[in-house]
């Protein structure tokens, strides 16, 4: 079969748009076609096709030259009316997965807003290097898979936006990840010895579906501007005969690879219990460099969200017979709509209103215990009455069982109450926690004293396991209240009466003595940093480290002898002025922040304090059975890889919040440059 051969149609009536300087319009039989100069590719020519849909593909021409496009982007933003080249989804499952130009077609219908868009690139050119650093910082920031590369929607969808990127691997992707997390984790080292107060390092186990552990070490500070600041500095995966030793070495490794052993002020661990021999271990090599502030006795905090819930599951263990039952018949009711129709039919008998309906846990929530256990206690009088008029309702509780059910319902709701006011705000100061602490305390000592033996023994029990963390915080969570100007030292002489009864005295002398003794060491220098560290950020002049070395005992002399008394009399006069009117608007870090030229050093002591993180949970964790779970995605990766996307999201994630709105975690700048 011949082709007949193509003959440049004659023009009727001249060309005037831009787009013809890339076409060549022929004639063939009765149809006019447009053809491509660049790729040779044919599209309509007629003069009733107008030229939308040839500057479309000057744009995404694959043969064209990266050339000056704003003359057809010009042209297009007037007409009123466009297409789009697109590839479908069928063609993008090839085997080959590429895209290739002729595999394009066209669609009519777009969005006349896009069409009157005002566009102002003027000239631009893809950046395949930019793009796909831009890509890893998503995958990054957003704990996308890695994968996601491979699928073939994605492609599709890439190809499209941009046909020049060319795709990448897995492993290509994971290497773009780790160049950001190098630049990024110079950032924050960066943060970190620029620093001139102390940080404090929080110690938290993972898990993954694999039962597999990962400790986490996060610092948390106070910067310059007094903004609570919290940076994950290592995701370090555990070997399953990892034992406190090892953790310990795990630990001063971070340490010593960060370079903060000399700003630590304090540790927090997620466990209520265990963990000591590690501790000891820590500090004993600490304090062979450098003495701890009052002796090491502020230097272990336990995490105050991780005690409650430990608390409450044993609680619930306590009750679990009872809560089967009341899980039952709650099921038993729910079984069919005849069964809760009766049931319904009792409620009103007895009076109930039923504004609150019965619900059925959930295994992961062990809020929802709680709220399952509320609801029906609700309902127990219609529950009593059930056991006479349905005999298949074998799951009965007797009165004794109700009583137990509803105290420890009642117990478990303060701690709920506590909970969502640790986990309320994700930067809570260490000033908040002491009063709901002390309230724990003191309902405690008063759930002991119950009559009924079964209550009494479990409140001793949680008793002595509150005990421990009491006797490890309080110490730390009383002079970080003492330096709430709402508080000082009256929160102290309000709570301990209750708690110490006649030894309340003595228990606050203890807490007086203990922050002013921590106010001498700061007035006496200990808690600067050291001077050839602090000459490294750039807070000490440029002397010789001689010098400084002969001069480091005039240093402490002119502390001891000549500003002492000044800094002593610093306190006093925070302690001695009345306390600051309680306010819901009342900011603490705001507070110090004005009046640290009052209180010079009174106020690094207070940026050290209240930056230590009482709690390391938020709410997702704070009410779930489990505890920080690592995805499966993640927790697949080789060691170096999970630690650099896990650390990353969390810095990316901080980044993105001081620029954006809380929460709001926005796409990066788009991969194109204008010259």
């Amino acid at each position: 079969m011949e082709i007949p051969v193509e003959t440049p149609a004659k023009k009727p009536k001249r060309l005037t748009s831009v787009v013809w300087n890339h076409f060549e319009r022929v004639r063939k039989a009765d149809i006019c076609y447009a053809v491509c100069v660049h790729c040779k590719k044919k599209l309509s020519g007629s003069s009733n096709s107008g030229t939308t849909h040839l500057r479309n593909h000057l744009l995404r021409c694959l043969k064209r030259s990266n050339y000056d496009v704003s003359q057809i982007l010009a042209a297009k933003r007037k007409r009123k009316e466009t297409t789009v080249a697109v590839v479908t989804y069928e063609e993008g499952q090839r085997k080959e997965e590429t895209v290739n130009p002729v595999t394009f077609k066209f669609d009519q219908e777009v969005k006349k807003e896009e069409a009157t868009m005002p566009i102002n690139l003027g000239s631009v050119r893809f950046d395949q290097e930019r793009s796909r650093l831009d890509l890893a910082r998503m995958i990054m920031l957003h704990g996308y898979p890695l994968a996601m590369v491979d699928h073939v929607g994605f492609k599709i969808f890439v190809k499209n936006l941009q046909p020049l990127f060319e795709t990448l691997t897995n492993s290509a992707v994971e290497l773009d990840c780790m160049t950001i997390y190098a630049k990024e984790k110079q950032k924050v080292y960066e943060a970190i010895h620029n620093l001139h107060g102390r940080i404090t390092l929080s110690a938290d186990i993972w898990t993954s579906s694999e039962n597999a552990r990962y400790l986490c070490l996060t610092a948390f500070y106070i910067d310059e501007d007094w903004k609570l600041q919290k940076k994950m500095l290592n995701f370090v995966t555990l070997d399953p005969s990892h034992t406190d030793d090892i953790l310990s070495e795990v630990v001063i490794k971070s340490l010593t690879d960060w370079a903060i052993d000399r700003k630590l002020f304090s540790m927090t661990f997620d466990h209520c219990t265990g963990y000591d021999e590690m501790i000891f271990r820590i500090k004993d090599w600490l304090s062979q460099n450098r003495p701890l502030l009052k002796n090491g006795e502020l230097f272990d905090v336990r995490c105050a969200v991780q005690l409650l819930k430990s608390i409450i599951f044993d609680f619930m263990e306590a009750l679990r017979d009872v809560i089967h039952k009341v899980r039952e018949s709650i099921r038993h009711v729910k079984s069919s709509q005849l069964a809760l129709g009766k049931f319904n039919e009792i409620a009103q008998q007895v009076a109930i209103s039923g504004e609150r309906p019965l619900i059925l846990d959930c295994g992961q929530q062990w809020s929802s215990t709680y709220l399952m256990l509320e609801a029906a206690l609700d309902y127990r009088g219609a529950f009593c009455l059930l056991e006479e008029r349905d005999p298949s309702y074998t799951f009965a509780l007797s009165e004794t069982e109700w009583d137990h059910a509803s105290a420890i319902a009642g117990y478990i709701k303060l701690f709920v109450e506590v909970t969502n006011v640790f986990t309320a705000n994700k930067c809570s100061t260490a000033n908040l926690y002491f009063p709901e602490i002390c309230d724990i305390h003191i309902q405690l000592i008063d759930w002991c004293k119950n009559p009924d033996n079964f209550l009494s023994d479990i409140a001793l029990k949680m008793k002595e396991k509150f005990d421990k963390y009491w006797s490890k915080c309080s110490s730390t969570l009383a002079v970080a209240a003492i330096l709430d100007p709402r508080f000082k030292m009256k929160l102290v002489e309000y709570y301990y009466p209750q708690i110490y009864g006649s030894d309340a005295s003595n228990q606050i002398k203890e807490i007086s003595d203990a922050i002013r003794e921590l106010s001498n060491e700061y007035a006496m220098g200990s808690s600067s940093l050291d001077p050839d560290t602090a000459g490294t950020s750039g807070s000490l002049t440029n002397i010789s480290s001689g010098t400084r070395d002969r001069l480091r005992g005039f240093d402490k002399f002119l502390h001891e002898t000549s500003q002492n008394h000044n800094i002593t009399s610093d306190l006093e006069k925070y302690l001695e002025e009345p306390v600051f009117p309680r306010n819901y608007d009342f900011s603490i870090l705001n507070w110090w922040k004005v009046h640290t030229p009052r209180y010079p050093i009174l106020s690094m002591m207070a940026r050290d304090i209240l930056g230590v993180p009482a709690s390391t949970l938020g709410p997702e964790v704070a009410f779930n059975n489990r505890g920080k779970v690592l995805d499966q995605d993640r927790s697949s990766l080789n060691p170096a890889a999970r630690e650099a996307l896990v650390c990353g999201q969390d810095w990316l994630r901080t980044e993105t919040e001081e620029t954006n709105s809380p929460h709001i975690y926005t796409a990066v700048p788009l991969s194109m440059e204008s010259k």
